[in-house]
């Protein structure tokens, strides 16, 4: 289990889990000073470490958009508990412990300067990783991993979870076939509602449509798409017949 616990810090504080941890060490949040930190190419300000700990993954949060231009990676500070970085690690925390396939959190971050702030994540590695992007490219998405793929969205939309970013780059399949989602930031709880779970079903599938997935796959909607929608419906009716609603 996740046992969140707040370390403060002169500028800012650290949320560490203390299950992990005795206690959180700042410098694993400077990549530039871990030995064999490395940065995955096409997945923003993202580094891979190992630590004592385990593998891990060091998210450094940031804008998008034209506001990027004027703060790339600050956040108005409206209090420790509404800061990028812990949000998303108690949602985590949260979902991990309800045993969804959710990256683990390790410790989050904020510095604070004036009425700024900056952020941000670790959290435990996924094995041998791949994006559903990079199994479309490889050609290599089939409707097993669609199915996995449908399950593990029908498990934290039964939950509430609403992804803000749901797209081919945020769903993973381990080494083992395993499905995960990942990327929290911005995302939170909501009553369970097929609005707001198929309008984040449709981010999904354009997201496939701007990678030209019927040209990497010819029949990706027939077996894949169609595979993940029926394992979709099919598990969170089960849920819903079991009473699992967050």
């Amino acid at each position: 289990m996740i046992k969140p616990k707040i370390q403060p810090m002169p500028d800012g504080a650290i949320l560490f889990d203390s299950d992990l941890l005795a206690t959180a060490d700042a410098r694993w949040f400077d990549a530039d000073r871990v030995e064999g930190a490395r940065t995955q190419a096409g997945r923003g300000s993202v580094v891979f470490f190992d630590a004592p700990f385990g593998a891990c993954v060091l998210r450094h949060f940031q804008r998008g958009g034209m506001i990027a231009r004027l703060f790339k990676d600050t956040y108005f500070f409206t209090g420790r508990k509404r800061t990028r970085g812990f949000r998303e690690f108690k949602l985590l925390a949260e979902l991990n412990n309800a045993g969804l396939a959710v990256p683990a959190p390790v410790m989050a971050r904020y510095v604070r300067k004036g009425l700024r702030y900056r952020a941000d994540l670790i959290t435990r590695q996924i094995p041998g990783a791949q994006t559903l992007a990079e199994r479309l490219q490889a050609r290599t998405l089939d409707a097993v991993i669609a199915t996995r793929t449908g399950r593990v969205l029908a498990a934290l939309h039964a939950w509430g979870v609403w992804h803000a970013d749901l797209n081919a780059h945020n769903l993973l399949i381990d080494g083992s076939g395993q499905a995960w989602l990942i990327d929290f930031d911005r995302c939170r709880k909501r009553k369970p509602a097929m609005s707001w779970q198929q309008a984040n079903l449709d981010r999904l599938l354009r997201s496939f449509r701007k990678l030209q997935a019927q040209r990497h796959m010819a029949d990706f909607e027939d077996v894949f798409w169609h595979s993940l929608l029926a394992a979709y419906h099919r598990n969170l009716a089960e849920r819903y017949a079991r009473g699992e609603r967050a």
